[in-house]
């Protein structure tokens, strides 16, 4: 790790920086989110082979990917407390496991039009766009909420805006090219 890395432990450290990721000297946000979408696959996968069809085409298997979001939440919000003591500030760019939720969240099953062709990258662009411009209740859980929980808030909504986009455009995609 860095040597800015402090008093937590390695197990601790690889959580925070999502495996590393986040010590990216060049968009560790974005790197971060990048190293969320193999987790995105293979949840997906998972909760397929429990509800039987594809979770991206019905909410079936929702159940299992909604107890591994909360999971990474819960997670992240305990190995980010401990990241901001060891970083020495609150979000340090280093901490990226709350991209991983934010893209989680982004890519939360459909509701109705089923996937979008490439459906993994749009989650991503959308995802990376909310949690860069951190529009409203986004900018809002950045700046007043302390701690891990409110490294973790922000890109939760960061996500379900972009979730709600991707219901859009799916919605969109259906009525005019399906």
């Amino acid at each position: 790790m860095t040597q800015a890395a402090g008093r937590s432990g390695l197990p601790v450290r690889l959580l925070y920086t999502w495996f590393g990721l986040g010590l990216s000297p060049r968009a560790p946000g974005t790197c971060g989110t990048a190293g969320a979408i193999p987790l995105y696959f293979l949840v997906a996968w998972l909760s397929e082979r429990i509800a039987g069809h594809p979770v991206w085409w019905t909410l079936g298997g929702w159940r299992f990917y909604a107890l591994a979001t909360l999971t990474v939440f819960l997670i992240g919000w305990w190995a980010c407390d401990r990241g901001e003591a060891d970083l020495g500030g609150h979000d340090d760019k280093r901490m990226v496991i709350d991209e991983v939720l934010g893209y989680l969240v982004t890519m939360f099953p459909l509701l109705g039009p089923g996937p979008l062709p490439l459906s993994w990258l749009w989650g991503f662009a959308l995802f990376r766009l909310f949690d860069i411009w951190k529009p409203g209740l986004v900018g809002w859980a950045d700046e007043r909420i302390p701690g891990g929980l409110g490294v973790m808030l922000d890109d939760a909504a960061a996500g379900s805006m972009a979730w709600a986009s991707m219901q859009i455009l799916g919605l969109g995609y259906v009525y005019f090219l399906g």
